[in-house]
């Protein structure tokens, strides 16, 4: 983790107004407000700004749940035994959710009743767990005596995590003279305990973990390839952050292509000896774009047909995920375990969708299986891409969020010209026409996904004038 700040270079700040700028999302980023969306044009109001990357606050006064958004990404817990002995529902049900979390796969998770009286009688005739949690309503007085006699029975390396009812600064500091890993005071929600659990039995000099961003379209010919390839060039140029593109597409993918690079190496050199696939071998294979913005490229051919074991893909990816603050993928349009594995462990996934039945039907199932299976993580973020071809009949924005259940983040018109000279030009479309607003709302995109801000590039007076 010493190495993870010098990934991330500072954000840039503009003490320029320009007031003849207009708002060039207004039309393509979520409504923030309640009122229907009735077309891309008319209805969609400018969301609020992401705010910059905060800093790390003070620790706390007080005792209770304290969980910042982490730096990298989450992470699987490693193969640990919990044990809670609870006194309320309401404590056993949230530990149930947090055991079908996908970050605690590896976790098994036993709840009992009874409270540290529970604890003190069962730890005296059976063996320690990894982490005993314990919930106590009681006195802090009584609190403290209950775990000295806790400790008789415990083996010296356990963890202990106390549940407790009473917010109090004395007893915090009481409980870690003791020993007490960690005192928490509800409420809180389920993906703050797991954290909170994982920082218990994170090994400090583990190597970093980026965030995952899995992009995959609801059917084939949506764009997911190309908001994944402008998605990752946004990251790294205009929001300045590390970023690696891995592309998935064994048999198609366009990477090199889009941005105009010739690699001798690519994915599947990695896939087909994943017991290589060390850093420094990572490091070769990997093209450079940008001095921030890496490529994994696909093979150029389909002179062979690879069949790839899904445990593969898990070795290198999270490999490339050692080395960089952000990862895009930018997946095929298959389905496969691998490719379920892949979207349910990643910290952000985007679903482009086209406003048509197919994308409806194929998305709202993708997103419903996401949501189930990622019940603790932001929901899959939508993009419409392609909205308003002419003459082509298309649902309507509202009723495809409502019946999808997920309102869109950014919708991108069908602007062929611009899209169509990128892509021939081995460019990005912000390369091409940065005050577009399909460029506008990708930055968008990369600013949410991030919480940091976007570097915009002014234009001068003179330059609006002449129009340039």
């Amino acid at each position: 983790m010493a190495n993870e700040n010098a990934l991330f270079e500072e954000d840039f700040e503009s003490d320029f107004e320009d007031v003849f700028a207009e708002d060039p999302l207004a039309d393509l980023v979520r409504p923030t407000g309640s009122d229907p969306v009735e077309d891309i044009v008319d209805e969609f109001e400018p969301a609020a700004e992401a705010p910059a990357a905060a800093a790390h606050p003070a620790e706390p006064e007080s005792p209770g749940i304290f969980m910042p958004e982490p730096a990298g990404g989450d992470v699987m817990l490693p193969a640990i035994s919990i044990k809670l002995f609870y006194e309320r529902e309401e404590t056993r049900e949230l530990m149930e959710t947090c055991a079908r979390d996908r970050r605690m796969g590896r976790a098994t998770v036993e709840c009992m009743s009874g409270g540290i009286p529970a604890a003190i009688a069962y730890m005296s005739e059976n063996p320690t767990p990894n982490l005993l949690m314990i919930e106590s309503s009681d006195t802090a007085a009584q609190v403290v005596r209950e775990i000295d006699m806790l400790a008789e029975h415990c083996d010296e390396h356990v963890k202990v995590m106390v549940v407790g009812a009473v917010n109090d600064i004395m007893l915090y500091r009481q409980l870690m003279a003791r020993g007490v890993s960690e005192y928490l005071v509800p409420p809180f929600q389920p993906v703050q305990v797991i954290r909170s659990i994982g920082g218990l039995f994170t090994n400090p000099d583990a190597p970093f973990v980026g965030k995952q961003i899995s992009v995959v379209g609801a059917k084939g010919g949506v764009g997911a390839s190309t908001i994944a390839h402008n998605l990752a060039w946004a990251l790294a140029e205009n929001v300045k952050v590390n970023t690696t593109l891995v592309d998935l597409d064994l048999s198609f993918g366009t990477t090199a292509l889009d941005f105009n690079q010739e690699t001798p190496q690519t994915i599947a050199d990695a896939l087909l000896a994943p017991e290589r696939a060390d850093d420094a071998v990572i490091e070769r294979l990997l093209a450079k774009a940008t001095d921030r913005l890496s490529l994994f490229t696909a093979p150029a051919t389909i002179n062979q047909i690879m069949d790839i074991p899904d445990e593969s893909y898990s070795i290198v990816i999270e490999g490339v995920r050692r080395n960089v603050p952000y990862l895009v993928l930018d997946l095929p349009h298959v389905w496969s375990g691998w490719m379920l594995s892949t979207l349910v462990s990643s910290d952000e996934v985007i679903v482009v969708c086209q406003p048509d039945l197919a994308s409806l039907r194929n998305g709202k199932n993708l997103i419903d299986q996401l949501k189930a299976k990622r019940p603790n993580d932001h929901p899959p973020r939508l993009v419409l891409n392609m909205s308003g071809v002419p003459k082509r009949p298309e649902i309507p924005v509202k009723d495809f969020a409502a019946a999808i259940g997920v309102e869109p983040e950014i919708i991108l018109p069908f602007e062929p010209e611009l899209f169509g000279t990128a892509a021939n030009n081995g460019q990005m479309i912000s390369e091409t026409d940065v005050a577009a607003k399909s460029s506008q709302a990708i930055d968008h995109l990369a600013s949410v996904l991030t919480g940091r801000t976007v570097e915009q590039t002014q234009k001068s007076f003179i330059q609006k004038l002449l129009g340039k």
